[in-house]
């Protein structure tokens, strides 16, 4: 894919994005290795923060796996749909990973 930018815009833009999010990373690190209490209020909204990043990277994969929204003949989003009906009632890792590959190899295979 080519572009109208040079080499050197393109390396320009990685550095200073590469930079901004270092800075915002360590300032984090900064803000709350000199605030002693951290308050409430901030660490309930940081509860939250790694289930929507894992909601964030796994969804896509299950709603559109092949670029466009497809919910009819998903096999990908009733594997997910099974594996998380079993995570809600045995709350088993193990248990939830073995019901979605299974739940996935017999749409896909018809084993």
């Amino acid at each position: 894919m080519s572009t109208e930018y040079g080499p050197l815009a393109v390396w320009g833009v990685v550095v200073a994005l590469g930079l901004a999010t270092f800075g915002i990373r360590a300032s984090f690190i900064h803000l709350f290795g000199r605030v002693d209490d951290v308050p409430d209020r901030a660490t309930n909204a940081l509860r939250f923060v790694p289930p929507a990043v894992f909601a964030a990277l796994v969804a896509p994969a299950f709603v559109a796996p092949e670029g466009a929204i497809a919910v009819v003949g998903n096999e990908r989003l009733l594997a997910g749909v099974v594996a998380a009906g079993v995570t809600w009632y045995l709350d088993d890792v193990f248990a939830t990973i073995v019901a979605g590959m299974a739940t996935l190899w017999l749409l896909r295979f018809g084993i």
